[in-house]
């Protein structure tokens, strides 16, 4: 009956006599299977921890754990709290070894190890049963992603212990193994946070007992060496970056710069460098390392070095061809500095030669020796020399080999064929632009035709039209829209200057059709402008024509805005009234104003009322037009409600539940119903479309109420025609002859 014990055990608990309810737990243990132990086991530990025994305690934990070896971290906590050190950290050591140990607290073995680390470098005197050296040493191969913490855990060990210098020693070594930035920070802080706090108190110690010639000595040193520690962090942090990824180019030039002025470190930054990276692994361009150690023998005055080091850098197996051709364009420049231009030309010369096994440029297989002979960086570079340096030949030699390679640009070609014709080679040049457009497609041959074709008219002019026509034809055929206009634009050109004026108008017909949709516009002006300089304005008609059915409507409103008004000025009123009559279909009024004010203006000056009527009808039947069309109604219904939400739905509230184009019908139909209503109001104030029996006077005055701007008719009329009713005709009377009747007249 485990009741009965913990009852009794908890009633002598309560009268504070120690002995005997120590005794009393250990008869109750005795007495209970080992099954129903657990029970009591919770009260005999309480009672263990309110009483200041620590042996008793220690002596019954080690008996409760061989029940429960779970529970060592409770043991551990007690071990603390009762300044038992060593044990403690002899009992953590043993759970953290223990990889089979579930810690109750749901502590991670990392956090056990650093609760460890923690225990036995903050206690070195009290902790003397374990080797702290070897166990933390252990958790640094063990926790590779933590070193830093653990590495400064060490120092502090020794730190604490008295044994400066060896602490020391353990921060030199962490700072030349740790891999991450953030672990060398961790130690090099501390590290720095020692030598600082080493120097202060051999300040205050120096301070209080006086200053001798020696205590001077020593902290000198230690301040020279607190001051060396600082100038080296750019250093140290580098050299964990190149720890991290030896083969990082850039971080192997920022070392150089770190030795600016250490000609000696420098050169051998420099040796460690191209011996250690790797161009297959390398982040970067391994050969700036190579050209960089050159240029640093070649400004300090040693060319022979530097021709030595670009040589081995020429042998060496770049994962790049480019890599090799910047070394060999480097040896030639290095020879250029030095105005040693024969020298130059040999080896680059040397760099195109053939190689004894030929290779393709991206054929990774081969070593980039075998195909460096592919490189354009070097055969420009070649070139330019040659064109410089060399002679005519030796120079034409080198761009038909590039051509012959097939390794020329657009760019190259050019330049081969500025220089044939600047030595007055110009059929040569102009079978250079052939070959260089034998070898490329649109649109990277586009820049190759429009030199081509400007040389050649500007060197023969209208002498042969028909090869330069047949040169034209060549050039569109294939031509993508976007680089068309500018070749349509010089073959007309051609025509105009040379040829015939209606093949030049052929020729602005076929590009209003080639060109982008966004510049047909600009062709149309351009071709309606030259049509009117050559043939006049007249011939423009059937231009204007074609551009109002092509373009879209907003640039075919502005071309019949243009063509109605070129009528006008040749006195075609009916026609610019036509135009006007069928440009408006195109135009709402709603959004297009200027149009109508445009139109309105036109009647103002050359129409009469009933030209003005038609026109205030046709504005009412194309914004009728424009209302009934669903889509169009929707955006115009939405933008003059404001909606915030912008949906059909809110345009009829309280119909929530009808589909949205059932709204927009709806919509529709009571805009008709609206136009429907119109008209009667419009017959009750005499707005006619046909003539009526009203008055002269009442349509006047029914025209000045529509048209505020009133149009000033002439007064010459007769005045019989004058009092004639609007829907009277004069007819003039004649007697008929009486042979016309025959035998039908009467008598």
């Amino acid at each position: 009956m485990p009741r009965l014990w913990l009852d009794y055990c908890q009633f002598l608990m309560d009268q504070g006599r120690v002995t005997h309810t120590r005794r009393t737990f250990d008869r109750a243990l005795r007495a209970l299977p080992i099954t129903q132990h657990s029970r009591i086991w919770p009260l005999y530990l309480r009672f263990l921890r309110s009483h200041p025994l620590p042996e008793t305690a220690v002596r019954g934990y080690r008996r409760f754990l061989k029940l429960s070896p779970e529970s060592a971290e409770e043991y551990i906590e007690y071990l603390k709290s009762s300044d038992r050190l060593d044990e403690a950290a002899q009992r953590l050591a043993t759970v953290v070894n223990d990889e089979r140990f579930v810690s109750k607290a749901g502590k991670s073995n990392y956090q056990l190890w650093h609760e460890l680390c923690d225990l036995i470098s903050q206690n070195p005197d009290k902790v003397q049963s374990l080797n702290v050296d070897a166990i933390i040493r252990g958790g640094l191969t063990r926790f590779t992603d933590q070193l830093g913490k653990l590495w400064c855990s060490l120092a502090d060990y020794y730190i604490r212990s008295g044994h400066f210098e060896k602490a020391r020693d353990v921060y030199e070594e962490a700072i030349r193994t740790v891999m991450t930035v953030r672990d060398f920070t961790q130690v090099f802080d501390s590290y720095a946070q020692f030598e600082e706090s080493m120097i202060a108190a051999k300040m205050e110690t120096a301070s209080e007992l006086g200053r001798e010639e020696e205590d001077d000595v020593d902290l000198e040193l230690r301040l020279a060496r607190f001051e060396q520690l600082i100038s080296r962090r750019p250093l140290l942090l580098n050299s964990v970056l190149l720890r991290q990824n030896p083969h990082h180019v850039h971080e192997w030039h920022k070392r150089v710069a770190l030795h600016q002025g250490r000609p000696r470190e420098i050169i051998n930054t420099y040796t460690e460098a191209v011996q250690t990276v790797d161009p297959f692994k390398a982040t970067g361009k391994p050969h700036t390392l190579w050209v960089a150690f050159a240029k640093f023998y070649e400004d300090n005055g040693q060319l022979d070095d530097a021709r030595v080091i670009l040589e081995k850098a020429t042998k060496v197996s770049f994962k790049q061809v480019d890599d090799l051709a910047s070394v060999w364009c480097e040896c030639g420049e290095l020879e250029l500095r030095h105005e040693n231009y024969d020298q130059a030309l040999r080896l680059l010369r040397k760099a195109t030669a053939l190689p004894a096994r030929r290779a393709e440029y991206f054929d990774g297989s081969e070593p980039v020796q075998n195909r460096v002979y592919k490189s354009l960086k070097v055969w420009s570079m070649l070139a330019d020399l040659e064109e410089s340096l060399g002679t005519f030949q030796s120079t034409k030699a080198v761009y038909d080999r590039i051509l012959d390679l097939r390794i020329a640009t657009p760019q190259i070609v050019i330049n081969y064929a500025m220089f044939l014709e600047e030595h007055k080679y110009f059929e040569e040049s102009f079978k250079a632009y052939e070959r260089g457009i034998s070898l490329f497609k649109w649109p990277n041959v586009s820049d190759i035709w429009s030199t081509y074709l400007t040389k050649f008219i500007a060197r023969y002019g209208g002498r042969k039209l028909e090869r330069a026509r047949d040169l034209f034809e060549q050039a569109l055929d294939g031509c993508p829209p976007k680089y068309a206009k500018t070749l349509y634009l010089l073959y007309a050109q051609l025509e105009e200057e040379w040829g015939l004026a209606r093949h030049a108008m052929a020729v602005y017909e076929r590009a209003t059709r080639a060109v982008e949709p966004a510049q047909q516009y600009d062709m149309f002006n351009i071709y309606i402008k030259r049509a009117a300089e050559i043939y006049g304005v007249t011939h423009t008609r059937s231009i204007y024509q074609k551009a109002i059915e092509v373009l879209s409507d907003e640039h075919a409103r502005e071309m019949c805005l243009r063509f109605a008004d070129m009528e006008c000025k040749l006195g075609e009123i009916d026609r610019a009234r036509a135009i006007y009559s069928f440009c408006s279909q195109i135009c709402d009024p709603r959004t297009t104003g200027a149009f109508w004010q445009t139109w309105k203006d036109f009647e103002v000056r050359h129409g009469n009322e009933d030209t003005i009527r038609e026109m205030l009808r046709i504005r009412r039947s194309v914004q009728a037009t424009y209302n009934t069309q669903v889509n169009f109604m929707a955006s115009q219904m939405l933008k003059v409600s404001g909606s915030a939400t912008g949906t059909v739905s809110d345009l009829a509230p309280g119909q929530s539940g009808m589909d949205d184009m059932k709204l927009l019908e709806q919509r529709a139909e009571q805009l008709a119903a609206e136009a429907e209503r119109d008209q009667p109001s419009r017959a009750q104030s005499k707005i006619l479309f046909v003539r009526s029996d009203a008055s002269r006077e009442e349509l006047a005055e029914l025209a000045q109420q529509a048209n505020p701007e009133e149009i000033e008719l002439g007064e010459d009329e007769d005045e019989d025609e004058m009092d004639l009713e609007p829907n009277e005709v004069r007819l003039e009377q004649q007697s008929v002859p009486a042979a016309v009747f025959g035998s039908l007249k009467e008598d």
